[in-house]
């Protein structure tokens, strides 16, 4: 933004002379466009300089003075460290003192006698610009607290030296403090400038021992770019313990990432890798640094590459829908009650993809909202398919993720969806994750409820390895169970294990709401499961996830049983 003269505040200009004539045709010329004070000798400028030093804009000095001349001056202001970027133009008439003044700091000098009116006053404010445009970059140089690098002028600056010294092999290192807005919250937003301005001096106290540089942005993170080092976690304890020194009562932990030289990489790219690195960490309390390596750059690479692919895969059909039977076990032999809808992705290029390896990576960007709406989709239309050609009835299960929580439409996506297919709303069985009720809290407990309301059926999956309360679990809106298989992996052989299963089947008594056991692989723990009355088994003992064509042949057996054939 452009400021007229008229409006800025008239800069203050020191004049130097020990001659009063010279003094007055300087102010003459200056004195419409600036605001002067005078001194008449060397030790005068400075009693003046160090009076207005938070005013001055710049001094014109006399060279030639008695008492203290103007070099004098010129070494005193430029050896002072709150002085040295106030601007001096020297005066003289004398050539071989002008490049002696540049080289002490001057910034311009002007020729004695004054008689070029223009262009004296066109040399001050020059210089006066050229100042305040340094000292505006030098606050967006630098972060205020830390004195460390801004963002952009750390990455323009190690671009310049990835281009200029290329025999320096530069690791990246990314900081990161845990949960830093909770260190805020509990300590007060001073601490938490103590604690960043701590790590600030401590990051700046080791480049002094190697060559780097760095950088704090995002509000509590902290970017090094220094030469390679071996080992980076004596670094890593040194910033804990400036930390840990603060105070005896702060929990305050910090993680690092590191992306090591690689011949070719530009820092942006090392930085963006060491993050990635970094993130891997959080919330980790058993590791609070990881190095970027090959391994992790081939996941990087896949995940991107899914990414990019995703709306293809939804276009093209990629993405498969595979249904897994749940029995009914309290009869005998067990019935086929309802099917959980899980999804495969079947790459043109990349073959079969676990959904273990794009699930978390679409839930973590948003993206999980749009698998969720591919699988209702299929899901539905199936369940009328089957009901349609087979004469059999079956519910599906699908997944509601937290994204799906948030959206507007939801409900009135899913009734369209049932309505269109002339399925009954029961039949379309929401899944939900019980981490998911405890994190999201009231938002997710009213959108359930109002769903309830018009007729779908509510499913808590993973139940019990949220921990959630038995007074919370009684204000939750759920219809079903599913029991984490965590809890059904060592019922067999462990007592412990055992009776835990046996403490969720009583608490969904007392909510009366039946229970779905996952993962369920043997006759045994089917056996267990049966006898302590659970309800529902879900697993590999009858079944691994299968595609429509293949989950048709369990519907076409249990027509037989119920014709008795």
């Amino acid at each position: 933004m452009i400021i007229s003269k008229q409006l800025k505040k008239p800069q203050l200009v020191l004049i130097v002379d020990d001659q009063e004539l010279n003094r007055d045709v300087l102010g003459m010329i200056l004195e419409d466009d600036y605001e002067l004070i005078y001194a008449g000798n060397g030790r005068e400028a400075i009693e003046k300089i160090e009076e207005y030093k938070d005013k001055l804009s710049i001094v014109l000095l006399d060279l030639i003075m008695p008492e203290m001349d103007g070099f004098q001056v010129l070494a005193y202001v430029r050896g002072s460290d709150y002085l040295k970027n106030l601007p001096v133009i020297v005066l003289t008439a004398e050539k071989d003192a002008e490049l002696r003044a540049l080289e002490m700091g001057a910034s311009d000098f002007i020729t004695k006698p004054f008689d070029m009116h223009e262009v004296i006053l066109a040399r001050v404010e020059r210089i006066i610009e050229l100042s305040e445009g340094r000292q505006l970059i030098s606050a967006a140089e630098h972060d205020s607290l830390t004195g460390l690098y801004s963002r952009d002028f750390f990455f323009e600056y190690a671009e310049r030296i990835c281009h200029y010294h290329p025999e320096w092999h530069m690791d990246a290192v990314v900081i990161n403090i845990e949960q830093f807005h909770s260190v805020n919250a509990l300590n007060g937003r001073e601490f938490g400038d103590q604690v960043l301005k701590a790590i600030g001096d401590e990051i700046l106290s080791f480049l002094k021992e190697t060559i780097g540089i760095a950088s704090r942005f995002e509000s509590d993170r902290f970017d090094i770019y220094c030469l390679q080092m071996e080992d980076y976690h004596p670094l890593l304890e040194r910033l804990q313990n400036r930390v840990d020194s603060l105070s005896n009562e702060a929990s305050i932990r910090l993680r690092m990432g590191v992306r090591p030289w690689t011949e070719g990489i530009e820092p942006v790219l090392l930085f963006d890798q060491a993050t990635a690195a970094c993130s891997l960490v959080r919330r980790n309390y058993m590791r609070n640094l990881m190095v970027y390596d090959e391994e992790m750059r081939r996941k990087e690479i896949l995940e991107q590459r899914l990414i990019n692919d995703l709306k293809r895969a939804v276009e093209e059909r990629e993405l498969k829908v595979y249904y897994q039977p749940k029995y009914y076990i309290q009869a005998d032999p067990p019935r086929l009650a309802s099917a959980e809808a899980l999804i495969r992705w079947v790459h043109p290029e990349l073959g079969m993809i676990s959904p273990g390896t794009f699930i978390p990576l679409f839930e973590s960007n948003g993206q999980i909202s749009i698998i969720d709406k591919y699988v209702w989709a299929e899901a539905v239309r199936q369940i009328a398919e089957w009901r349609d050609r087979l004469g059999f009835t079956l519910p599906v299960s699908v997944n509601l993720s937290r994204v799906d929580v948030f959206d507007p439409l939801l409900e009135e996506r899913l009734l369209r969806l049932v309505e269109e297919n002339g399925v009954e709303r029961k039949l379309l069985k929401l899944e939900v994750t019980e981490s998911a009720y405890t994190e999201n809290g009231d938002r997710l407990i009213g959108v359930v409820d109002s769903l309830r309301k018009v007729g779908f059926e509510i499913e808590m999956d993973d139940f019990g390895a949220g921990y959630s309360s038995l007074n919370m679990l009684s204000s939750m809106p759920v219809d079903i169970l599913k029991m984490d298989m965590l809890f059904i992996k060592n019922i067999e052989k462990n007592e412990k294990d055992f009776r835990m299963m046996q403490l969720v089947l009583d608490i969904a008594r007392y909510l009366n709401v039946p229970v779905v056991a996952e993962g369920v692989e043997t006759k045994k723990q089917l056996e267990l499961l049966r006898n302590s009355n659970c309800d529902l088994v879900q697993g590999f003992y009858f079944s691994r996830p299968l595609p429509p064509e293949e989950f048709e042949k369990l519907i076409v057996r249990e027509l037989d049983i119920i014709r008795g054939k």
